[in-house]
């Protein structure tokens, strides 16, 4: 090899080490600022001491007792103090494994992960992915304040630079997910200057969900939150019917009929009961809501005339009971008022609001709905609705729906469409949901910022027919539609409107 082939070696990037201020003092200054220097010291060390009795009082206390006892009496005495200690401890994690895990395990792996996992390389990782900032040749660094091991996730509070925001680490998720070893990364603001980053490791929805046993329902239906199915940290994912209405996005095979068979199943009681209305509208020719009619009040098969004049009764309902609550002097519809709640499912919106050839049906379609959507959240009224195309030319009114559900999507600019200006860049990755996972979808309501990813219950054929005897042989039942009273007090009961009859 040649000299000029040669290729000079890269710059050593080492970081100048930050010396303490006073060592750079000359001698007699020194001398004289030695009280003020041992005082400062002495305070840093109390501060450092008092952080970590703080942040692991109980393992301070019982190394600091463990090592005065062995000083003090006798080391085999300690010895078997520990061989206890792990004997109740291998107990409490055979008897108790959820307290152990929660008590014991995941404060363990929360502070190894902490120092082995990002400790080590936190300062390399951000100084390679631009996240640092630099005055002179000081170099500042965002702090890890906090990690919580979920076990399928680390949770890591960082507190932020001055003049730094949360989309500085929204755009280098990716790089910090592989940087870390995480399948993904979610950026979430928690305070100013502070945020949270998920790092995934393991999908706990990976499984289909069942649903819980029919007959084991609760006797009171809270329709501020029906549970669905179940979110990734492991609580019910609920869904609010009161004063909402609901839209479900998702391509084919993705899991729409799971949200919607999951409400039914927990609404079955109520319905029996009378307390709840459900109208369906299933322009597939029954196929989805066909397999338990019996749920429904009036169920239509088709987007044709008789869709429409579903629509428009449910409308005028709406009004009717509007003005019946107004003359009573109540603000919105309690379960206290003497009418059943009203729930409107509609599977396949677009084909009813959008994809009918019939110019004024489709107008008529538009207009109830839309009356509906605006209106019919005061009066007790309520709807589910299903599309698989989130643009607006196909739904236009979709801003009149406040909670929306994204399950799985073909193209990454439909998340948008679908949950709100934003959501794919806050962790909504509805395009990466695969197909093996029907059920799984990332939801939001308006008002919140926080994006949740859950996965509905899994009602299969024989769910579906226990569900259809269940309606067919139940008898009304007493129960409890919450809250039960309003603050307005109860409104006077009146008949609605008959199908088709103008409010």
């Amino acid at each position: 090899m040649s000299r000029k082939d040669w290729t000079a070696p890269a710059p050593l990037e080492v970081e100048r080490p930050r010396l303490p201020w006073w060592l750079m003092l000359p001698g007699k200054a020194l001398f004289v600022a030695a009280p003020v220097i041992a005082g400062y010291v002495l305070v840093r060390v109390l501060d450092f001491t008092a952080r970590r009795v703080w942040r692991y009082p109980v393992t301070l206390v019982a190394v600091a007792a463990a090592v005065w006892f062995g000083l003090t009496a006798s080391w085999w005495w300690v010895a078997g103090a520990i061989a206890l200690v792990a004997v109740v401890g291998a107990v409490w994690r055979w008897r108790w494994p959820d307290s152990f895990d929660r008590t014991v395990r995941r404060q363990i792996a929360s502070e190894w992960r902490r120092a082995w996992v990002y400790g080590r390389v936190w300062r390399r990782t951000t100084r390679f992915a631009n996240l640092i900032r630099k005055a002179g040749s000081t170099h500042y660094y965002p702090r890890v304040r906090m990690v919580r091991a979920d076990g399928w996730r680390d949770r890591v509070g960082v507190r932020l630079l001055h003049g730094q925001s949360p989309d500085e680490f929204i755009a280098r998720a990716d790089s910090l997910a592989h940087s870390f070893g995480a399948v993904s990364c979610r950026v979430r603001q928690d305070k100013p200057r502070r945020i949270w980053l998920d790092f995934i490791h393991s999908d706990p929805l990976r499984d289909p969900i069942p649903p819980p046993a029919l007959v084991g329902l609760g006797a009171d239906v809270d329709l501020r939150k029906m549970p669905v199915g179940v979110v990734e940290t492991g609580r019910l994912w609920n869904v609010r019917l009161l004063g909402n209405h609901v839209l479900v996005v998702g391509s084919t095979g993705a899991g729409k009929s799971s949200i919607m068979w999951s409400l039914l199943w927990h609404l079955a009681p109520a319905i029996a009961a009378g307390l709840v209305q459900v109208f369906g509208i299933d322009p597939k020719g029954g196929m989805e809501l066909g397999r338990a009619p019996h749920l429904f009040e009036r169920l239509v098969f088709d987007n044709g005339p008789d869709a429409v004049e579903l629509l428009e009764h449910v409308a005028a309902l709406g009004r009717s009971r509007a003005d019946q609550l107004r003359q009573a002097g109540a603000a919105a519809w309690t379960p206290a008022a003497g009418s059943p709640f009203v729930l409107l499912v509609v599977d396949e919106l677009a084909d009813v609001v959008a994809y009918q050839t019939d110019r004024g049906l489709k107008t008529r379609a538009n207009n109830a709905l839309q009356t509906i959507a605006s209106q019919g959240r005061a009066p007790g009224v309520c709807v589910l609705g299903q599309v698989q195309d989130p643009r607006k030319s196909v739904v236009d009114f979709r801003h009149l729906f406040p909670t929306k559900i994204a399950l799985r999507l073909d193209e990454p600019d439909q998340v948008d469409l679908a949950l709100g200006e934003n959501a794919r860049t806050r962790g909504a990755a509805a395009h990466e949901i695969s197909e093996d996972t029907p059920g799984v979808a990332w939801t939001i309501t308006d008002g919140r910022k926080d994006i949740q990813r859950a996965r509905a219950f899994h009602l299969t054929d024989s769910h579906l027919a226990e569900l259809h005897a269940f309606m067919r042989t139940a008898r009304p039942t007493p129960l409890t539609l919450v809250p039960s009273v309003g603050p307005t007090g109860p409104a006077e009961s009146f008949d609605p409107p008959a199908l088709g009859e103008a409010a």
